[in-house]
């Protein structure tokens, strides 16, 4: 009996030293799974299969699949390679739209050299809920460790034999996406592409023939006429328009040459895109986004959101998919159903957006590049968010025909697909002075009887002469104003002046501090798309701080930012969310989401301190003497702005900007404030202030009455700048509609 004992104990010994060499390729992780015990401990219990397969178990959780594969029993690796292995799981999951599982050891049955595992999964999944199954785990001894004897039936009972799974699927139609009066931004409809081969256009009915598609497509007669002139002899895309709309003129039309029809069924987005770097568009679902895609219960061939509110909604606009997930032999046999789920209804999302004021900014701004924000005062709702140039999203469904106009969109160097209005980061220059001024008063040191003498020069930096906006100009100069006439003259050495004062007495973070109080250098909550958050510096040299106290220097903003704060000002001081959501509803029901206006936080401003600032806002436009007075001459609507003209890179011309509010109170039309941004144009004044008269226009009375000053005709400039250029391409056969 002693010899017995001392011949176990040494062979437990070397098999113990064995299974701590490290182990081959085809050893198990050693670090993962529980050896036997030692010599000294095996007399009082066994070894532990419940932890091997707890450790495999644990795998599958975070789906380590190498880490499960190197578990299993040599000969299970000889029947199944690491490859065909995880296909399986991965084949499994997707099927199952399969999220995550959750597991419970039930039993444990062990013997010298093997051992059975009993245990429970729950199968968590998108499209068929909690699936509950119990299984088995065999085990066997190698080397001193426990390693799990697999078959298919360990990922789910019924995949035994070879079987596998195969999801019918069950999709409910994408939601559409409204304005807030139930007009139709994006939907799913037949649909009709236009273009024209100019040439081919008889000079007689050349008038007749634009009226027409000016009819379909909403786009200017001397804007169609713009995109081919010069290509006359080329295909042109003119844009896209319902079948609906197409059939009611589809006769007259049909009368003459040139026009190129082609229907099409898609998602269209109405009128060549409403706001479209803020809607965003669909498009199939990329293949490297696949399988995850799949794992959240999509088919995998449908057209999902990958930008804007398609991609921040797409949980809402998918509906929730259903379909019948089935059992397959290795024959292509249905072996039984194994679940199956309903699909729930998409829903729609109705947005703040007026789509006619929209489309009307948007054409307000065409042929430049910028962005424009209309918010209303006093709720925080966007009615209209420009980003210009803009872009037709249409053109990425390779069913279009115009489709093949997508390159040269893509390629333009303006960059159409960025927000500018929420992502473009700008130097806000003269309407930052509207801070200025709150941190100047509320600092006190000064009021609004401080006065200063504006002269064409600021002299007051050591070795530097700074020239007012009048020098250039060649402006009388503006005399002594006080703070409120600073702001009407938008004079650059009285805000030089105060940013220099503040620096000098120790209040070196008193304009930066203010600028973040009212909103910038951090976002504006708007929350459905994408924006940045701009950047306030603070000032380490006094020349840092007169850059900053007119808007310049390393100061940085979005316009959505600015609409933000001059809102605040405008309505007493509240800062209100910006919110692009109306309400989102499904086909029956209540609504899932409704707007409520969301109070952020105060403009730490007095009421005295902001009225002065309102005052001096409405100086700009009513006093004669107003940077902005000759633009809006002529309006009784009481409109109170700021001009602003940002100095951007060397050699480059200037940004023009324009913020203001009105203070109409209508109650068929709630006051708005807007904010216009024109890059590398010019001043403010000239450009900026006339683009947002034209958007005050058309809020208030659906028509516009001036033409820009660099307008021949409405809608074509003297010169003309084309809103886009097309790119000659192969001439079609020639089509009678």
């Amino acid at each position: 009996m002693k010899f017995w004992r001392v011949a176990l104990i040494l062979s437990l010994i070397l098999t113990s030293c064995s299974a701590s060499n490290g182990a081959s390729p085809s050893q198990p992780d050693l670090t993962a799974i529980s050896p036997l015990p030692t010599a000294e401990i095996l007399t009082t219990r066994v070894p532990d299969p419940e932890s091997a397969a707890a450790t495999f178990l644990d795998a599958w959780k975070v789906e380590d699949y190498p880490k499960m594969y190197s578990l299993l029993t040599n000969i299970s690796k000889d029947a199944i390679s690491l490859e065909d292995f995880v296909a399986k799981y991965n084949d499994t999951a997707i099927n199952m739209s399969l999220q995550n599982i959750d597991y419970s050891i039930l039993s444990t049955l062990t013997n010298p050299t093997n051992s059975q595992v009993a245990y429970q999964v729950t199968y968590h999944t998108v499209l068929l809920g909690d699936i509950v199954r119990e299984m088995t785990m065999r085990l066997d001894q190698d080397k001193g460790y426990w390693l799990v004897q697999w078959e298919d039936g360990l990922i789910l009972p019924e995949l035994a034999g070879g079987n596998h799974l195969s999801l019918d699927y069950k999709i409910p139609a994408r939601g559409n996406i409204y304005d807030r009066n139930e007009k139709a931004i994006a939907a799913q409809t037949d649909a009709v592409a236009l273009g024209v081969v100019p040439a081919y256009i008889n000079a007689e009915s050349e008038d007749a023939v634009i009226n027409i598609l000016y009819r379909l497509t909403g786009i200017p007669a001397p804007w169609i006429r713009s995109l081919y002139t010069g290509f006359e002899n080329y295909y042109i895309n003119v844009g896209e328009t319902t079948a609906d709309l197409y059939n009611q003129y589809s006769g007259a039309l049909a009368q003459y040459s040139g026009v190129e029809v082609t229907p099409y069924n898609t998602r269209l987005y109405y009128s060549g895109g409403v706001a479209p770097q803020t809607i965003g568009y669909v498009q199939q679902v990329p293949a490297e986004d696949l399988e995850s895609y799949r794992r959240k219960g999509y088919m995998g061939d449908e057209k999902v959101g990958v930008s804007g509110l398609e991609k921040w909604g797409e949980e809402y606009l998918a509906g929730k998919h259903g379909g019948n997930l089935y059992v397959i032999d290795p024959n292509g046999q249905i072996v039984t159903r194994m679940a199956s789920a309903e699909p729930a209804s998409s829903q729609s999302i109705y947005t703040t957006l007026d789509k006619d004021l929209q489309i009307g900014a948007q054409q307000a701004m065409a042929g430049f590049t910028g962005a424009a924000v209309v918010i209303e005062r006093d709720t925080g709702r966007v009615l209209a968010i420009v980003s210009a140039p803009e872009y037709d999203p249409n053109l990425f469904d390779p069913y279009n025909a115009n489709f093949q106009f997508l390159g040269n969109m893509l390629s333009d160097t303006r960059q159409p697909l960025v927000n500018r209005a929420t992502q473009g980061q700008y130097p806000l220059g003269s309407v930052f002075k509207l801070i200025t001024a709150a941190a100047a008063l509320e600092s006190k040191q000064f009021t609004n009887d401080t006065t200063y003498n504006c002269t064409h020069q600021f002299t007051d930096l050591a070795g530097i002469t700074l020239y007012d906006w009048t020098y250039e100009k060649e402006f009388p100069e503006s005399g002594v104003l006080n703070l409120q006439g600073a702001l009407m003259r938008s004079c650059n050495p009285w805000f030089w002046h105060i940013g220099l004062l503040l620096y000098q007495v120790g209040l070196t973070t008193t304009v930066p501090e203010m600028a973040r109080a009212f909103g910038l250098g951090t976002e504006t909550g708007i929350g459905q798309i994408a924006e940045d958050v701009g950047y306030v510096p603070n000032a380490a040299t006094e020349g840092d701080a007169v850059q900053l106290a007119i808007g310049q220097g390393e100061l940085l903003v979005t316009p959505l930012q600015v609409a933000h704060f001059v809102a605040a000002i405008g309505n007493g001081g509240t800062l209100y969310r910006p919110q692009i959501i109306e309400k989102i509803t499904p086909p029956n029901g209540d609504p899932t989401l409704v707007f409520s206006p969301e109070v952020q936080s105060r403009l730490p401003i007095s009421p005295e301190n902001l009225k002065i600032i309102q005052d001096g806002m409405y100086d700009v436009i009513r006093n004669t003497r107003g940077t902005a007075n000759r633009t809006f001459s002529g309006m009784d609507t009481p409109i109170y702005g700021k001009t602003g003209t940002a100095q951007n890179n060397p050699g480059e011309k200037p940004h023009a900007w324009f913020a203001g509010y009105t203070d109409k109170r209508d109650p068929d039309k709630p006051d708005i404030a807007v904010v216009v941004l024109v890059e590398n144009i010019g001043d403010g004044s000239e450009y900026a202030a006339p683009i947002f008269r034209r958007i005050l226009e058309l809020y208030f009375n659906g028509s516009i009455s001036r033409r820009y000053p660099w307008e021949s005709t409405f809608y074509i400039t003297a010169t003309p700048t084309l809103p886009q250029t097309p790119t000659p391409e192969v001439t079609p056969t020639p089509k009678k509609r």
